[in-house]
């Protein structure tokens, strides 16, 4: 990667010309006069052996002044780019940890370059695993060939600022993992602490590891030390054909890497460090002085931006590396070849934990990676965490940075779950032959304990500056390694001094005399009362020694219950170990310390602690899966052979088959710079090399990948497939832009949020024919899964990224992501990217009702998409009743289907976008009470601040409890009044013409006509008759998107509905009956028979079929039965409810009864007058107002229980005219635009028919009308009758009673005439509902059709659907049924 410093220079310290010049020391620093700091060279050479430390030279043990500028030469070629410069100074306390990137208060403190799983693409090009320089290699370099990246880290984005410096902050991020095995013990498999912790320990047999987990990898908390290694060990026969015999191929990859990474050596003109003048001391009691240097390190120790573009800053030298350097000078890969990759368009994602890889089923080429993702609080569910897991596709490669650990672990269970692949994968494990161990209260004073804020006048330095690098000069490259001071974080200042002081095996000094002991003595009571810091105590006095060697690459990695276990069972070459600690000890004592082995060793019993874990994916020395893992470009093999999987490469520390003796991340970085390289140029792809610029880390990318649907376009004509998922691509990239914008707007307006998890369980059916969409569907389709065992789970994890959107916008919207499993749908499991999730969103298909909704899209593992659509139905039943609240909110409604272009589920003329496609499949799911209070851990506020989160957390828990308790305590609710605004008229159905109507008593009423829509059948005249206090718009309802009009024209029929004397009219309210409404159908009929002749000269007129519903039947039987209306003008009846045998329920029966002293009308009427209105406000009188609150008490079944004013006064009246859930909230709240009133004289009537069960004339005589004279004219009518079978208003005795009239007095019928009698109960339906259902088109009006067909077309006659914009909905499911 070039540099992305521009190509400035400046006078470097070659073009100085040399003077003798004595150099003063300001600020504890070595400065030249003009002010130019000399660097150092890379060090010495490398001769000797073993042998040469075999004899103590004390004579060298003190150290000799030194002069930077008679030891070293300045650095030929330095030179400095934009912004770059000395440190300036000392680094004081404002320098020792980063507290903002930004200077916007508003804005994050911390740059947030990996993205929220929200915005996760299903499918990339390349998906690299883990963030640490095999994978920040990968990423960085397939980003800038033009290729889509996803970058999967197990642990949290964090920058320098954010890492813990104290003790609990540190022990907060430790995960441990493995074998606990000490020696003492039985071995136990363990897991704990935080999966995403930045520090994780893996106990193992042998030899432990110490890995990190963060954007960035183990970089974040390494000592920084860039070391190449040695041309020996590269040639080891371990070590692949093709770098065995010629190491000089990493040579170009290394240059790579130092030009991205930039180490450096610590300078000369820098403050001395105790620690490093101690190593050098001790050097040369070892004989092994001129093996001493300075090391290369990966600390920037000038201001500026790095190689990559992003601003950093000089060492503070705290001496924290080990767990993460706070003052933003490390060149860790997060700040190199993460934020190129970033820069370049690569899509990072933290807390993806992955776990195994399988290649993608067909027709799909590449491969599936499934991880788990902790975030949200998943991890709460345990069971679900590793169960249940997401995925994502890579089209072409597959690159395993996970660290050797990780990418073995990966490699181990992807084995176990049918990926073919070496039996070597495990094997060949190597600690690095690290050894730890300590010169505890040595003569000198050392500073080796990290300090969040060190002294700029006694600063510790970076972790390892300096290195007895004792490599070169062996007859076995076996017998070399490298000796290192360190630094000890500040995480570990509180136990350190107890740990060295009284753990068994220590060394201790020999000849240091009384006065030697009194010293060490009051060094150690110094650190043990006044603390580690106290600069003459034992910790300060404490050297920390890193060895870095070859152990026998004897371990291995097994899974024990699907947890990784590490087997070091040869630690080894004992007597080499044992001479390399002998070595320690005779440096501690020239230093007249206590020689204090590592204390995992003491603690557990012969057991090594590394971190520096390699191997167990190695490179095969010859080339085949027999001796290794992968071959020399790290490309896995499938088995024993030479064939490799195309594309999964292994670009970490577990394809070094041998030791290194060095630190290693300098030889992981050159191996995946050739891996990745290798793999470009097999390809045929080019690395863009343009330079960065400075990096705006809070702003967009410099160079964003170019849309991913580039892929489509060009396979735009090659067939159906590719059109269909270019479309699909398209379709993704604006839902990602849309979630994109949503996110990052509520950051930039610094707006909280919320979220939780939720993980529910249950059976969903495979079947297209299960389309109705009610409860008893969806429970046949559940009870048939189960008996087939159709298990569905999902788990889901819902955010809101502004919390006022989901509590003031009216859909009330969060984003849903997670994955869903069901085996018996192909595909399975699914993941869920951008779903919406609803809370208490407002169910329009049914009055008072609050769905909690799942809508979304999802991709199974082979490309297939499904939508699915669930609800919660929480409305009046759950009324005073915690136990249905729970059921309901728990209890959720599934529908699966085929996928649709958004622009077609984006639609206004359907009653559920979500339940349009084809059906697949239909079922319950249910959140097991397990599962939720484990969905109460994860609820969670976000925010900038505490402040924010409790807002956050405190609006959202109050939205959630009023929402609840308005339905939960429904009865004790305010009132609903009718509203001044027309809503959700979706199909208002306008009149072809209107007449008005002149009785023969000279009553003016109303009769509307709406023409045939049906050209292809022969036009027939129908007449309907609407009930009382209602009007035409029963018939034409505007709030359905299919009423009867609307059936009945497309039909064939010409339909005309009367507005009379007792309905919806100004004339109502003078005190007409129903005896008198007789009048206004007789002359409905004339004007109807005078419109439309009979053809022909001297033809009567065609006879008129009639439908009447209610209390219009009741007056259409008293016209007919006294022969007012002419039998002979009908051509067949439809009596709904009701017709000459009125029988009102118990309910209205016990109104009646219910008062023995005076009638309920009498007494409204002495109340309030003789005319009671429907509609009501909160302006009524007081009386109205209070007969309001009375009335929201009447008794009734939980789930009719409703708080519409109108609603109430309509059922105070008539009765409950309708089961709530058939009409929808548009039509009920708005109840009092389709009833008017009643006159006290009309109801006086009403109640004497319905309590003596028949139709009778007015008073005083109430002549009874259904007389044996009078039943005989309706002789010859075909008459069918029917009711709904839950009608509050009326008894079903009604239309039985009539049925058993007519059949005793006519017989059943005759069917050659087609005169019938017949009666039918439409179930689950009451009374209005049957013609104001949203779904009576399909439950009511087929067979009223049906019927009016056969008698006015003939038997034979069958209806066929025209291809008209009903019938669209039906066919597309905008219509539910």
């Amino acid at each position: 990667m070039p540099s992305a410093i521009p190509d400035i220079t400046t006078t470097g310290a070659d073009d100085i010309q040399s003077t003798e010049v004595e150099v003063p020391v300001m600020n504890g620093r070595n400065r030249k006069p003009n002010g130019t700091s000399t660097w150092p060279r890379n060090g010495h050479g490398r001769t000797g052996s073993v042998s040469s430390v075999d004899t103590f030279n004390q004579s060298v043990c003190e150290p000799s002044p030194r002069d930077p500028w008679d030891q070293h030469q300045p650095q030929p070629g330095l030179s400095y780019g934009d912004h770059e410069e000395e440190a300036g100074g000392p680094r004081s306390r404002a320098y020792a940890r980063i507290r903002s990137f930004g200077d916007d208060p508003k804005t994050a403190q911390f740059p947030r370059i990996s993205k929220p799983m929200e915005l996760m693409r299903h499918s990339y090009d390349c998906v690299v695993i883990g963030s640490g320089y095999g994978g920040g290699v990968a990423a960085s370099r397939m980003a800038r060939a033009g290729e889509s990246v996803c970058l999967l880290e197990r642990g949290k984005e964090r920058w320098p600022g954010e890492y813990p410096d104290g003790t609990l902050d540190a022990v907060g991020q430790v995960h441990y993992s493995g074998e606990f095995a000490p020696s003492w013990l039985p071995s136990k498999i363990v897991d704990g602490g935080d999966p995403t912790g930045m520090y994780h320990l893996i106990f193992g047999r042998g030899q432990n590891a110490v890995v990190c987990n963060g954007l960035g990898g183990t970089s974040l908390m390494n000592a920084n030390v860039y070391l190449e290694a040695d041309k020996a060990t590269l040639q080891l026969e371990a070590w692949p054909k093709e770098i065995r015999e010629n190491p000089e191929c990493l040579d170009e990859y290394y240059k790579k890497a130092e030009e991205v990474l930039e180490p450096e050596e610590y300078p000369d003109d820098w403050p001395k460090l105790k620690k490093l003048e101690l190593l050098e001391t001790q050097a040369k009691c070892l004989n092994l002085g001129e093996k001493f240097r300075r090391v290369k390190q990966t600390t920037r120790f000038r201001n500026g931006p790095n190689s990559c573009g992003v601003e950093m800053y000089p060492s503070a030298l705290t001496g924290q590396d080990a767990t993460g350097l706070n003052d933003g000078s490390k060149n860790t890969t997060l700040v190199t070849y993460i934020a190129d990759a970033w820069n370049w368009g690569a899509e990072m994602f933290c807390e993806a934990e992955v776990r195994y890889i399988t290649k993608a089923p067909e027709p799909q080429t590449g491969y599936i990676v499934y991880f788990a993702w902790h975030g949200r609080n998943r991890g709460h569910f345990k069971a679900n965490l590793h169960g249940d897991l997401m995925w994502v596709h890579a089209r072409k490669a597959v690159f395993l940075g996970a660290g050797a650990v990780g990418t073995t672990e990966i490699l181990l269970r992807s084995k176990n779950m049918g990926l073919d692949l070496s039996d070597e994968v495990g094997q060949n494990m190597s600690g690095n032959g690290d050894i730890l161990a300590f010169g505890y209260n040595t003569d000198k004073e050392v500073n080796a304990m990290g300090r969040p804020v060190p002294s700029p006048y006694h600063p510790i330095g970076p972790c390892i500056t300096g290195i007895i690098d004792n490599r070169d000069g062996h007859e076995n490259a076996l017998d070399g390694y490298v000796i290192e001071e360190g630094s000890m974080p500040s995480a570990l200042a509180p136990f350190l001094q107890a740990m060295l002081q009284h753990l068994p095996g220590s060394v201790k000094p020999t000849g240091e005399g009384l006065i030697g002991s009194l010293k060490a003595n009051l060094a150690r009571v110094g650190s043990a009362f006044l603390g580690p810091y106290f600069r003459n105590g034992a910790i300060e006095r404490t050297q920390v020694y890193l060895i870095m060697s070859h152990d026998s690459n004897q371990a291995y990695l097994t899974l024990k219950n699907d947890k990784p276990v590490l087997e070091f069972v040869g630690v080894g070459r004992s007597d080499h170990v044992k001479y390399l600690k002998g070595l320690l000890e005779k440096a501690t004592k020239a230093v007249g310390g206590t020689f204090v082995s590592n204390p995992w060793d003491t603690l557990l019993g012969g057991q090594q602690v590394t971190v520096h874990p390699i191997g167990g994916a190695c490179m095969a020395r010859d080339g085949t899966g027999s001796t290794g893992v992968t071959n020399h470009r790290g490309q896995v093999f499938t088995g024993s052979g030479t064939e490799t999987h195309p594309g999964l490469i292994v670009t970490d520390a577990a394809v070094i088959p041998t030791a290194l003796g060095a630190n290693p991340f300098a030889t992981i970085t050159a191996l995946a710079e050739r891996s990745v390289d290798h793999f470009i140029k097999e390809q045929g792809l080019t690395i863009d090399t343009r330079q960065n610029g400075v990096l705006d880390l809070f702003g967009p990318p410099q160079y964003p990948h170019r849309s991913h649907n580039h892929s489509g376009r060009r396979s735009h004509h090659r067939g159906t497939r590719a059109r269909v998922q270019h479309i699909e691509e398209v379709e993704e990239a604006e839902r990602i832009n849309s979630a994109t914008n949503a996110i990052t707007n509520a950051r930039r307006l610094n707006d909280s949020g919320f979220g939780f998890t939720e993980v529910m369980t249950g059976y969903i059916h495979r079947d297209k024919g299960l389309k109705r969409d009610n409860v008893d569907t969806y429970e046949l389709a559940a009870r048939t899964a189960k008996s087939l065992s159709e298990t569905a789970r999902f788990f889901l994890s819902v955010q809101s990224f502004n919390i006022r959107s989901i509590i003031n916008d009216p859909s009330h919207r969060a984003m849903l992501t997670g994955t869903f499993s069901c085996p018996t749908l192909e595909g399975s499991p699914f993941m869920v990217q951008r779903g919406d999730f609803n809370l208490f969103l407002l169910d329009r298909k049914a009055p008072g009702t609050r769905n909690l909704t799942y809508d979304f899209d999802m991709r199974g593992i082979n490309g297939r998409k499904l939508h699915f659509h669930g609800y919660k139905v929480v409305d009046s039943s759950v009324a005073l009743s915690p136990i249905q609240f729970w059921k309901s909110t728990s209890t959720l409604y599934v529908t699966i289907t085929e996928p649709l272009p958004d622009s077609n589920r984006m639609c206004e003329d359907a009653d559920e976008c979500g339940l349009l496609g084809e059906i697949v499949a239909k079922g319950i799911m249910r959140i097991q009470p397990a599962d939720f209070l484990s969905e109460v851990l994860t609820l969670t506020p976000t925010g900038s601040s505490i402040f924010k989160k409790v807002m956050s957390a405190t609006n959202f828990l109050t939205f959630f409890t009023r929402k609840s308790m308005s339905l939960l305590l429904a009865p004790l609710t305010s009132l609903q009044y009718p509203t001044q605004t027309y809503v959700g008229f979706v199909n208002n159905t306008p009149p072809t013409k209107s007449y008005k109507i002149r009785a023969s008593d000279g009553v003016v009423t109303t009769l509307h006509m709406w023409e045939s829509t049906n050209p292809a059948v022969e036009t027939k005249n129908l007449f309907m008759v609407p009930g009382a206090s209602v009007d035409h718009q029963i018939f034409a309802l505007p709030t359905i998107r299919y009423n009867a009009v609307n059936y009945f024209c497309r039909a064939g029929y010409r339909v005309w509905v009367t507005v009379h004397r007792i309905g919806m009219l100004m004339v109502a309210q003078d005190d007409w009956t129903t005896f008198d409404a007789r009048l206004d159908f007789k002359a409905c009929l004339q004007k109807i028979r005078e419109e439309y002749p009979g053809s022909g000269p001297g033809r009567e007129p065609e006879k008129i079929y009639t439908i009447a519903h209610c209390m219009g039947s009741v007056a259409l039987s008293t016209g007919l039965l006294d022969g007012t209306i002419p039998a002979s003008w009908i051509k067949g009846l439809t009596c709904s409810q009701v017709f000459m045998n009125p029988v009102w329920s118990l309910a209205n029966m016990f109104k009646i009864i219910g008062l023995p002293i005076i009638s309920g009308d009498r007494l409204y009427k002495m109340l309030a007058g003789d005319w009671f209105s429907f509609s009501t406000s909160k302006n009524d009188s007081i009386f109205q107002k209070g007969l309001n609150e009375l009335l929201r008490f009447m008794p009734d079944e939980r789930k009719e229980i409703c708080n519409n004013a109108s609603c109430h006064r309509c059922t105070m009246a008539l009765g409950r005219c309708w089961n709530h859930h058939n009409l929808n909230e548009a039509t009920h709240r708005q109840i009092d635009r389709f009833f008017g009133g009643v006159s006290m004289t009309l109801m006086h009537v009403l109640m004497k028919q319905g309590y003596e069960g028949h139709v009778m004339g007015n008073g005083p005589l109430f002549e009874r009308l259904d007389t044996r004279e009078n039943i005989r004219r309706l002789r010859g009518i075909p008459i069918m009758l029917f009711v709904g079978r839950d009608n509050a208003v009326l008894s079903l005795e009604s239309t039985e009673k009539t049925y058993e009239v007519l059949t005793d007095t006519f017989g059943t019928g005759d069917d050659s005439t087609g005169v019938q009698y017949s009666r039918r109960v439409v179930p689950d339906y009451g009374h209005l509902d049957c013609w104001m259902g949203r779904n009576a088109w399909k439950d009511v009006y087929p067979f009223v059709r049906e019927e009016i067909d056969r008698v006015v077309r003939g038997p034979e006659y069958k209806f066929q659907d025209p291809p008209d914009k009903f019938q669209e909905l039906v066919n597309s499911g905008k219509l539910l049924y």
